[in-house]
């Protein structure tokens, strides 16, 4: 078994426009001082890193390291969750989606998709040069109108919905396999990839690729009321990321499971700040520790009651009392003694 790295935080929730958190050099201290060990970076956000840059420069990729190792922190991975949504977009949400690529690409669906495919590429050789062999993005989607079957889904859209995702995503997977990098796909709602099954049609379409992987995420399965501790022991070997983000469900007479159009707070399911929702992440450390998780596991916060700094201040240690020293002895090996073949076939009576 494996020791679990961490604590590590996703910082794409608190960048933002005033000190700390309008630069790496801010951000990288206020991390550290909470006591968080490696920071995810979200790509998009040119003051944290330039793709350009890192994914054709060793030397850049060299340079960003030490600036962060210099607070005491690793990088953890990339995140290309907004490009690698833009991979695939059905058309009733391509207004919405605009907002995820440069203004210059708006209204232009074509080409925001070649875009993202570029983004994602670069992400992925960034990550090589940085050593990192791990990187998080999204499927995209173009059957999450039709997740509902009303009305009835036509005979074959499904399986060419596959196809055609498999299709924009197979570059992408191949340039990860050269340079040695797993592209983790976070299972979520409103992405093709929204839990295992829609996972194993992705991953059937991809010829099951050795770098199709997952990157876990324990909160949207309970909004999705999906068994979140089964769902390690059925794809613990593709899972290589972890955010530690909480949840819970609390359904009523008024609202479930699609949540009535209503605000995050007022919604069954709602995502919460470690510690106060329903996740059981002790059985959740042991489950990864068990099957050798030996990746990050990292604070993404999203808490429709709680302040983002009153999160991170609590998600460190939260996240550091979780995480399993794994044994090097079996508990009862006082009780033991070396035994030859002889001697055991003696215990049998053979």
């Amino acid at each position: 078994m494996k020791t679990i790295k961490g604590p590590a935080i996703f910082l794409a929730q608190f960048m933002g426009d005033k000190a700390p958190f309008d630069s790496l050099e801010g951000v990288c201290k206020w991390a550290a001082d909470l006591g968080y060990k490696g920071i995810q970076i979200p790509t998009w956000d040119s003051r944290l890193i330039d793709l350009d840059k890192a994914s054709t420069s060793k030397t850049y990729c060299d340079d960003l390291k030490g600036k962060v190792n210099s607070f005491g922190l690793e990088i953890t991975e990339l995140s290309t969750h907004l490009q690698g949504q833009l991979v695939a977009v059905h058309p009733a949400y391509n207004d919405m989606f605009d907002a995820f690529a440069p203004a210059e690409l708006h209204g232009k669906p074509a080409e925001r998709t070649e875009w993202a495919k570029d983004q994602v590429t670069k992400a992925i050789k960034s990550s090589a040069n940085l050593g990192i062999n791990a990187h998080a993005t999204f499927s995209g989607a173009l059957l999450w109108p039709t997740v509902y079957p009303w009305p009835q889904r036509p005979g074959g859209l499904v399986e060419l919905g596959f196809r055609e995702l498999a299709d924009r995503w197979l570059p992408m997977l191949n340039v990860a396999d050269e340079v040695g990098v797993n592209v983790c796909y976070e299972v979520h709602p409103g992405e093709d990839l929204h839990d295992g099954a829609s996972y194993e049609m992705f991953l059937k379409a991809v010829d099951n690729h050795p770098r199709a992987c997952l990157l876990y995420d324990p909160s949207h399965f309970v909004l999705q009321q999906l068994d979140y501790l089964q769902y390690i022991d059925f794809y613990h070997e593709r899972i290589k990321m972890f955010h530690v983000k909480d949840a819970e469900f609390n359904p009523t007479g008024r609202v479930g499971v699609y949540g009535g159009y209503q605000g995050w707070t007022e919604r069954a399911g709602r995502f919460r700040s470690l510690g106060d929702g329903q996740v059981d992440f002790a059985a959740i450390f042991s489950k990864l520790s068990q099957y050798d998780y030996d990746g990050w596991a990292v604070l993404e916060w999203e808490c429709c009651i709680k302040s983002p700094q009153q999160g991170a201040e609590e998600g460190a240690p939260f996240i550091a009392d979780h995480i399993i020293k794994v044994t090097e002895k079996a508990f009862d090996d006082f009780a033991g003694g070396a035994a030859d073949e002889g001697h055991l076939r003696k215990i049998l009576g053979i």
